[in-house]
């Protein structure tokens, strides 16, 4: 049951992740999303994550539930890329997030994406973001800059209000 449940998790944080909302087709990753929609699916991911119910979440469980994810058909083709940067993302160099480290995480994410500031996320934002995500690695190989590197292990931003 416990490894369903991490499965479960997985896949929610595979397409969930505003970041990751990539249907074309309109479906509902295309609808907006407000932040304080963000939170609460942070918070539930975060719950189905902490596999021991400790209140935090160590690299080992995500790794273990993106194996499980993984082995269970979920991780083929950019599904597992996806969880995978989702996890160094998330963890940098640290080993363990705690509930509010990892929904200031996420939030900053959304803060990101949301261009316009306005606490909403639409569909229009989430693509101009996969535009620069994907522009930025080919601007930096055609001037030969490397590419400035996420800052892994830093203590999350507050969460703006």
């Amino acid at each position: 049951m416990k490894t369903m449940i991490v499965a479960v998790a997985i896949s929610a944080a595979a397409v969930s992740t505003p970041a990751f909302a990539q249907e074309a087709n309109g479906g509902w990753a295309q609808r907006n999303q407000t932040r304080a929609e963000a939170q609460q699916r942070a918070d539930m991911i975060f719950q189905m994550l902490d596999a021991n119910r400790d209140g935090s979440v160590t690299r080992a469980e995500a790794e273990q539930a993106a194996s499980q994810f993984a082995a269970r058909g979920g991780g083929e083709g950019r599904g597992a890329g996806r969880m995978q940067r989702l996890i160094d993302q998330a963890f940098g160099t640290a080993q363990s997030l705690t509930q509010p480290q990892f929904e200031a995480l996420m939030l900053q994410r959304f803060d990101a994406m949301d261009l316009n500031h306005d606490g909403v996320l639409t569909a229009a934002e989430r693509q101009q973001g996969r535009e620069q995500r994907s522009a930025a690695p080919a601007a930096a190989a055609a001037t030969g800059a490397a590419p400035a590197p996420a800052s892994p292990g830093a203590a999350p931003q507050p969460p703006r209000q």
